[in-house]
Protein backbone atom coordinates (compact mmCIF):
# COMPACT_ATOMS: atom_id res chain seq x y z
CA UNK A 1 0.00 0.00 0.00
CA UNK A 2 1.55 3.33 -1.04
CA UNK A 3 1.85 6.31 1.29
CA UNK A 4 -1.07 8.21 -0.22
CA UNK A 5 -3.45 5.27 0.16
CA UNK A 6 -2.28 4.71 3.73
CA UNK A 7 -2.89 8.36 4.52
CA UNK A 8 -6.39 8.27 3.00
CA UNK A 9 -7.15 5.19 5.09
CA UNK A 10 -6.06 7.04 8.24
CA UNK A 11 -8.18 10.04 7.27
CA UNK A 12 -11.28 7.89 7.05
CA UNK A 13 -14.32 10.15 6.59
CA UNK A 14 -12.37 13.38 7.05
CA UNK A 15 -12.15 15.25 3.68
CA UNK A 16 -8.52 15.35 2.54
CA UNK A 17 -8.74 18.94 1.24
CA UNK A 18 -10.22 20.19 4.52
CA UNK A 19 -7.55 18.36 6.53
CA UNK A 20 -4.78 19.83 4.36
CA UNK A 21 -6.22 23.34 4.69
CA UNK A 22 -6.47 23.13 8.48
CA UNK A 23 -3.02 21.56 8.90
CA UNK A 24 -1.39 24.24 6.75
CA UNK A 25 -3.20 27.01 8.61
CA UNK A 26 -1.88 25.66 11.90
CA UNK A 27 1.66 25.40 10.51
CA UNK A 28 1.69 28.85 8.94
CA UNK A 29 -0.24 30.96 11.46
CA UNK A 30 1.05 29.58 14.78
CA UNK A 31 -2.16 29.92 16.77
CA UNK A 32 -5.68 28.74 15.95
CA UNK A 33 -8.21 30.63 18.05
CA UNK A 34 -11.78 29.76 18.98
CA UNK A 35 -12.72 33.44 19.28
CA UNK A 36 -10.96 34.68 16.13
CA UNK A 37 -13.18 34.93 13.05
CA UNK A 38 -10.36 33.85 10.72
CA UNK A 39 -9.62 30.63 12.62
CA UNK A 40 -12.86 29.71 14.41
CA UNK A 41 -14.01 27.00 11.98
CA UNK A 42 -10.46 25.58 11.82
CA UNK A 43 -10.37 25.42 15.63
CA UNK A 44 -13.53 23.31 15.83
CA UNK A 45 -12.48 21.09 12.93
CA UNK A 46 -9.16 20.26 14.59
CA UNK A 47 -10.83 19.77 17.97
CA UNK A 48 -13.36 17.36 16.47
CA UNK A 49 -10.63 15.18 14.91
CA UNK A 50 -7.82 15.98 17.34
CA UNK A 51 -6.50 12.40 17.50
CA UNK A 52 -6.02 12.40 13.74
CA UNK A 53 -4.18 15.73 13.77
CA UNK A 54 -2.07 14.63 16.74
CA UNK A 55 -1.01 11.47 14.88
CA UNK A 56 -0.17 13.40 11.72
CA UNK A 57 1.89 16.12 13.39
CA UNK A 58 3.62 13.58 15.62
CA UNK A 59 5.13 12.10 12.45
CA UNK A 60 6.52 15.57 11.64
CA UNK A 61 8.03 16.01 15.10
CA UNK A 62 5.35 18.38 16.39
CA UNK A 63 3.11 18.19 19.43
CA UNK A 64 -0.32 19.78 19.17
CA UNK A 65 -1.09 21.88 22.22
CA UNK A 66 -4.85 22.20 22.75
CA UNK A 67 -5.92 24.54 25.53
CA UNK A 68 -9.70 24.54 25.65
CA UNK A 69 -9.74 26.88 28.66
CA UNK A 70 -8.15 29.62 26.55
CA UNK A 71 -9.64 28.38 23.26
CA UNK A 72 -6.20 28.08 21.62
CA UNK A 73 -4.53 25.40 19.50
CA UNK A 74 -0.80 25.64 18.81
CA UNK A 75 2.15 23.53 17.71
CA UNK A 76 5.26 22.76 19.70
CA UNK A 77 8.28 21.32 17.89
CA UNK A 78 9.83 18.47 19.86
CA UNK A 79 13.27 19.34 18.45
CA UNK A 80 13.17 23.03 19.34
CA UNK A 81 13.02 24.15 15.71
CA UNK A 82 10.30 25.89 13.72
CA UNK A 83 10.05 28.83 16.12
CA UNK A 84 9.94 32.43 14.99
CA UNK A 85 12.96 34.52 15.96
CA UNK A 86 11.65 37.95 16.92
CA UNK A 87 13.57 41.20 17.00
CA UNK A 88 14.14 42.51 20.50
CA UNK A 89 11.61 45.29 19.89
CA UNK A 90 8.96 42.78 18.78
CA UNK A 91 9.69 40.66 21.85
CA UNK A 92 9.36 43.65 24.17
CA UNK A 93 5.99 44.63 22.67
CA UNK A 94 4.84 41.02 22.93
CA UNK A 95 5.97 40.88 26.56
CA UNK A 96 4.04 44.10 27.33
CA UNK A 97 0.92 42.58 25.75
CA UNK A 98 1.33 39.42 27.82
CA UNK A 99 1.67 41.43 31.05
CA UNK A 100 -1.35 43.59 30.18
CA UNK A 101 -3.41 40.51 29.33
CA UNK A 102 -2.62 38.87 32.68
CA UNK A 103 -3.35 42.10 34.58
CA UNK A 104 -6.66 42.78 32.81
CA UNK A 105 -7.84 39.17 32.85
CA UNK A 106 -7.95 39.31 36.66
CA UNK A 107 -10.45 42.18 36.50
CA UNK A 108 -12.79 40.76 33.84
CA UNK A 109 -15.35 38.01 33.61
CA UNK A 110 -14.51 34.93 31.53
CA UNK A 111 -16.59 36.17 28.60
CA UNK A 112 -15.15 39.70 28.45
CA UNK A 113 -12.45 40.59 25.93
CA UNK A 114 -9.13 42.15 26.87
CA UNK A 115 -8.89 45.48 25.03
CA UNK A 116 -5.95 47.88 25.25
CA UNK A 117 -5.07 51.18 23.59
CA UNK A 118 -1.83 51.35 21.63
CA UNK A 119 -0.97 54.33 23.81
CA UNK A 120 -0.49 51.90 26.72
CA UNK A 121 2.31 50.20 24.74
CA UNK A 122 3.92 53.56 23.94
CA UNK A 123 3.82 54.52 27.62
CA UNK A 124 5.26 51.24 28.86
CA UNK A 125 8.07 51.47 26.33
CA UNK A 126 8.79 55.05 27.33
CA UNK A 127 8.97 54.05 31.00
CA UNK A 128 11.42 51.29 30.05
CA UNK A 129 13.73 53.24 27.75
CA UNK A 130 12.83 56.88 28.39
CA UNK A 131 12.05 57.34 24.72
CA UNK A 132 9.10 56.72 22.40
CA UNK A 133 8.91 53.92 19.86
CA UNK A 134 8.82 55.31 16.33
CA UNK A 135 5.35 54.91 14.86
CA UNK A 136 6.57 52.79 11.93
CA UNK A 137 8.36 50.43 14.33
CA UNK A 138 5.20 50.05 16.42
CA UNK A 139 3.14 49.33 13.31
CA UNK A 140 5.68 46.76 12.13
CA UNK A 141 5.63 44.93 15.47
CA UNK A 142 1.84 44.96 15.74
CA UNK A 143 1.34 43.75 12.17
CA UNK A 144 3.61 40.80 12.87
CA UNK A 145 1.71 39.90 16.03
CA UNK A 146 -1.62 40.27 14.24
CA UNK A 147 -0.46 37.86 11.53
CA UNK A 148 0.04 35.16 14.15
CA UNK A 149 -3.26 35.83 15.96
CA UNK A 150 -1.82 37.44 19.08
CA UNK A 151 -3.82 40.64 18.63
CA UNK A 152 -6.56 42.14 16.47
CA UNK A 153 -6.71 45.87 15.79
CA UNK A 154 -10.22 47.31 16.22
CA UNK A 155 -9.30 50.60 14.51
CA UNK A 156 -7.53 51.15 11.20
CA UNK A 157 -4.34 53.03 12.10
CA UNK A 158 -2.28 50.55 14.12
CA UNK A 159 0.30 53.17 15.07
CA UNK A 160 -2.17 55.68 16.51
CA UNK A 161 -2.22 55.95 20.33
CA UNK A 162 -6.04 55.93 20.17
CA UNK A 163 -6.23 52.60 18.32
CA UNK A 164 -7.77 49.75 20.30
CA UNK A 165 -6.25 46.29 20.25
CA UNK A 166 -7.91 43.09 21.31
CA UNK A 167 -5.37 40.78 22.96
CA UNK A 168 -6.06 37.10 22.36
CA UNK A 169 -5.26 34.45 25.01
CA UNK A 170 -2.67 33.03 22.61
CA UNK A 171 -0.33 35.67 24.09
CA UNK A 172 0.03 33.39 27.12
CA UNK A 173 1.46 30.59 24.95
CA UNK A 174 3.55 32.80 22.68
CA UNK A 175 6.68 32.75 24.85
CA UNK A 176 8.53 29.71 26.07
CA UNK A 177 10.64 29.95 29.23
CA UNK A 178 13.92 30.37 27.36
CA UNK A 179 12.51 33.22 25.27
CA UNK A 180 11.13 34.98 28.33
CA UNK A 181 14.52 34.73 30.03
CA UNK A 182 16.27 36.04 26.90
CA UNK A 183 14.02 39.10 26.66
CA UNK A 184 14.35 39.75 30.39
CA UNK A 185 18.14 39.55 30.27
CA UNK A 186 18.48 41.66 27.12
CA UNK A 187 16.08 44.28 28.44
CA UNK A 188 18.01 44.52 31.70
CA UNK A 189 21.27 44.80 29.75
CA UNK A 190 19.82 47.70 27.72
CA UNK A 191 18.72 49.45 30.92
CA UNK A 192 22.21 49.04 32.37
CA UNK A 193 23.69 50.73 29.30
CA UNK A 194 21.32 53.69 29.59
CA UNK A 195 22.04 54.05 33.30
CA UNK A 196 25.79 54.00 32.59
CA UNK A 197 25.73 56.56 29.82
CA UNK A 198 23.63 55.23 26.97
CA UNK A 199 24.32 53.03 23.99
CA UNK A 200 25.44 53.74 20.45
CA UNK A 201 23.38 53.50 17.29
CA UNK A 202 25.40 50.43 16.39
CA UNK A 203 24.30 48.77 19.65
CA UNK A 204 20.69 49.50 18.79
CA UNK A 205 20.98 47.92 15.34
CA UNK A 206 22.72 44.83 16.70
CA UNK A 207 20.05 44.32 19.34
CA UNK A 208 17.22 44.38 16.85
Amino acid sequence: MDLENRFERILGSVPKDKFRQNANKLLNECFIMKDCTDTKSCYYNILKDKDLYKSYFDLLGYEIVINEEYGVIALNNAYGTGRIRLRLLDSIVLLFLRIIYIEERKKLSQSEQVIVYVDELYERYRSLKNERIKKQDMVSALRLLKRYHIILNLDADMGSPDTRLRIFPSVILAFDTNELNRVYEETNARLEKYINGGETDADEEDSD
